[in-house]
Order: C-alpha cells, then sequence, then structure tokens
C-alpha cells in the first residue's frame, strides 16, 4: 500500500529548471498512474535508497494559486506544502530532533493515540500498523492524528494469520507463530511506542529480543511509567491490558492535566517565515 506520509511533489514547469527535478529522480523512481483530477495526476512511486513504495503527485505550477520559500529551499513551493513542512511532523522526526520527551508530553501524545485507538475499535476497525511514523504532529496545538491505514482491518475476535505493519512493533506471538489477536497486538505496539516516546529510540530491534519481551529503559523513567510499558509488553498476550485499562493506569490518570501548558510553550514553532495569506 502507497504511504500517506511519503507523498511527493513534482512542479510541471519551471520552477526552479533543473534543480527541481534533478534531486527528484536522484531519489525516486515514478511508476504507473494511478488517477487524475483537475489539478493534476498521482502515480505510484518507489523511494530509491530503501524501496519505500509511494505516491507521487504532479501539478502544473499554473494551478498554484500562493506560493511560500522554506529556510533552505532555492525555490518556492506551494503554500499548503510550506504549511505541511513547518506545521506538521511525524512522531519519528519530532523525537529524532527533540531526543527523549518528557513524561507529561509523553503523555499527552500517547493518550491521544490510545483514544483514537478506541474510536477505530469501536467502529470495527484495527489499524495493524501503530508506530512513531504513523503518528502526525501539529507543533502549535501538540494534537496528533493516526495516519497510513494501509495495513489495516476489520475487527474481528478471531486471530489474524497475516501481518503487513512493521516487524519491530510486532509481538512475540507473531513472531512465534505467526498468528495474534486485534487488541493484544495493538496494546504491544502502544508499549512499544509509550518507550520509543520517554527513552528515544525502540526497545527491540533483533527478533530474538522481541520474544525475550524484557525492555531495557535507556533513560530515567519513573516507576508508573515504566509500569506501564511493562505491562503493554507483557510475553502472553492475555497478560496485556485493554485499552480502557491503560488510560485507568495511575501513570495515565495522575499525569492528566499536568504540565501542558509548559511543555506546549517550550514547543512553540517560529512561523514568521511563513507568508499570512490564508490557503
Amino acid at each position: 500500500m502507497l504511504e500517506k506520509r511519503a507523498t511527493e511533489l513534482i512542479l510541471e514547469d519551471d520552477v526552479g529548471g533543473k534543480n527541481v527535478k534533478e534531486p527528484f529522480c536522484s531519489q525516486y523512481r515514478c511508476g504507473p498512474l494511478l488517477g487524475s483530477g483537475g489539478f493534476g495526476s498521482v502515480f505510484s512511486g518507489q523511494r530509491l535508497s530503501d524501496g519505500l513504495q509511494v505516491a507521487i503527485k504532479q501539478i502544473s505550477s499554473d494551478r498554484v494559486q500562493q506560493w511560500a520559500r522554506l529556510p533552505g529551499e532555492a525555490a518556492p513551493v506551494p503554500m499548503e506544502i510550506a504549511l505541511l513542512q513547518q506545521l506538521s511532523e511525524d512522531l519519528f522526526d519530532f523525537i529524532t530532533e527533540r531526543g527523549a520527551l518528557p513524561e507529561r508530553l509523553a503523555l499527552r501524545f500517547f493518550r491521544q493515540v490510545v483514544e483514537a485507538l478506541r474510536f477505530l475499535h469501536a467502529h470495527g476497525v484495527v489499524h495493524r500498523d501503530i508506530k512513531d511514523e504513523n503518528v502526525v504532529v501539529d507543533t502549535r496545538t501538540l494534537e496528533v492524528k493516526l495516519v497510513d491505514f494501509g495495513s489495516g482491518a476489520l475487527l474481528k475476535e478471531t486471530p489474524y494469520s497475516e501481518f503487513e505493519g512493521t516487524r519491530v512493533y510486532s509481538p512475540p506471538e507473531w513472531i512465534l507463530s505467526q498468528s495474534y489477536e486485534a487488541v493484544s497486538l495493538t496494546v504491544w505496539s502502544l508499549g512499544v511506542l509509550l518507550f520509543d516516546s520517554v527513552c528515544g529510540d525502540i526497545p527491540f530491534e533483533r527478533d530474538q529480543e522481541i520474544v525475550r519481551a524484557t525492555p531495557i529503559f535507556t533513560r530515567r523513567v519513573s516507576k508508573e511509567c515504566q509500569s506501564l510499558i511493562r505491562w503493554c509488553l507483557s510475553y502472553r498476550p492475555e497478560d496485556r491490558p485493554t485499552l480502557e485499562e491503560i488510560l485507568s493506569h495511575p501513570w495515565m490518570v495522575e499525569g492528566e492535566g499536568e504540565g501542558e501548558e509548559e511543555e506546549g510553550g517550550d514547543l512553540q514553532e517560529d512561523h514568521s517565515s511563513l507568508p499570512k495569506q490564508s490557503l
């Protein structure tokens, strides 16, 4: 499935000339046409560095009504691209740039993800690819959104025997028996996500580490937070909490409402370089 977060833009006209097209061609291979509309066409594609499947949108520059410049970019870009670049980033980039997050901020993001998953499950959908790259952060409001449902499926009570998510976020039962249930998979992935948020990296890289199910905390993390992570990363699926139990865990309850203004104030971005026009 094509990843929404990897969408790229080609400009047909000569905005920057070869400087626009050559870097693109050195990084991506354009594939067949997927569809077209009034503002352009969308092609399948592949990122050459790692083979990632992407969607490539091609538009004519004369259809772009507003332009803006980004720091370090020689050519202007459409306003929509500038706003997305300046105001949003995925949680992977957010953590990469800032390092391990303070627990109160990690909690703020984590609670929103858990609530989003509860909503999905209540409507009969399981995401199956919970990871930092699929959580988009609005750096103005610190609200997060869950994206990329390419690995999603209808929720069912019986086990699944296929998995198209990210292996380092998959649970021991998938590694050992290629089978898992929706809620236990989701909760395991949430444990990996929370560890990643408060420690700055994922707990497991290899299958042997996943099967061992023993996270090693590389940073100082409160006992309450460690408790929730270890519970989510229980080896046996039946020992893991439900989403409701996660929300009622002491770390979640005691931290509710604490420090949000303080954390948010430290992360306000400088958007003064963006033009003030509305889209």
